[in-house]
């Protein structure tokens, strides 16, 4: 491994053509340069300069290693100033974990400010459910998750709520009390429901659960869809209703499905689905660092 403190000696002669002045520009004596030199050439296996009465010159092969030593110092320097930026935070990597964002336009405005904020920053995202979400988050395979609730506390995971939204009601178009402004949950113990699967977001499943039996029954599943929108499609052809957060009744068509809020039941608000920010606690990831401190920023706007 050659020093690259020899490089810059070799390079300061190579650029001078003179012993003594590349000495002065380095702030050194000339003899432990010209010792440094012949270090180095015994290092090579080849001679790098011509020397003679008339002066010094580059050998050809000290001519092509010139401008490998230009481009060595060059990539070492490039190399250094990236490690800074990404020790503090501006370059790097960050791998984002998702459910179906595409409804939340104030999550997305704030993932499009952090990409504007940090340019260099490369954003990988993944949509996936909560629970393989959290998955990811412990094995280190991503950085930040936005998901539902988990049933338990995950190992080392940190959690942000960055918002609370009302469960709603949705029913194909052409159900009875699809024009209702709202609905008493309880007149639906027979009907046959449209739910994601529990595997992929238990918090989320036993939340819903949880309403439903507070109306006094057990939803009776007929079928089960990994993805919001393809549960909605279920129920728009008739599969069956859907408990599901607003969000998504904000921003779907309403010609084949309608939405429903749901009346207090027994005097007792309905309660509100979260959407939680997570992150590993032992990532040290300074651009994992500045993606949180912007999201705080903009909660207390």
């Amino acid at each position: 491994m050659i020093e690259t403190r020899l490089l810059r000696q070799f390079i300061a002669v190579a650029e001078e053509l003179h012993f003594h002045k590349a000495a002065e520009r380095l702030h050194m004596a000339q003899p432990p340069l010209s010792q440094a030199i012949s270090r180095l050439e015994e290092k090579l296996g080849f001679s790098l300069f011509l020397r003679n009465t008339r002066g010094v010159r580059l050998t050809p092969a000290g001519t092509a290693f010139r401008d490998t030593a230009y481009r060595v110092l060059a990539e070492l320097e490039q190399g250094i100033e990236y490690a800074r930026n990404v020790s503090a935070g501006v370059s790097g990597k960050l791998t984002i974990t998702a459910i179906s964002i595409a409804y939340y336009d104030s999550l997305l405005n704030r993932l499009r400010r952090y990409r504007e904020t940090y340019p260099n920053v490369q954003l990988t995202l993944r949509e996936m459910p909560s629970a393989t979400q959290a998955k990811a988050l412990l094995a280190g395979e991503a950085d930040i998750g936005f998901m539902r609730r988990l049933p338990l506390p995950v190992g080392t995971l940190e959690s942000r709520l960055l918002l609370d939204e009302q469960i709603v009601m949705a029913l194909p178009a052409s159900h009875v009390k699809a024009q209702q402004g709202d609905v008493d949950l309880r007149e639906f113990a027979n009907e046959d429901f449209v739910f994601t699967p529990q595997a992929l977001g238990g918090g989320y499943h036993a939340q819903l659960v949880a309403l439903c039996e507070s109306a006094g029954f057990y939803p009776r599943v007929v079928q089960e869809a990994a993805q919001i929108h393809t549960l909605l499609g279920l129920v728009a052809c008739g599969f069956g209703v859907a408990l599901v957060p607003a969000s998504f009744a904000r921003s779907t068509p309403r010609e084949r499905v309608q939405f429903c809020a749901i009346r207090p039941i027994d005097e007792q608000s309905t309660p509100g689905i979260g959407l939680y920010m997570k992150w590993n606690a032992q990532n040290a990831s300074p651009a994992l660092a500045n993606f949180i401190a912007l999201f705080e920023d903009a909660k207390t706007r």
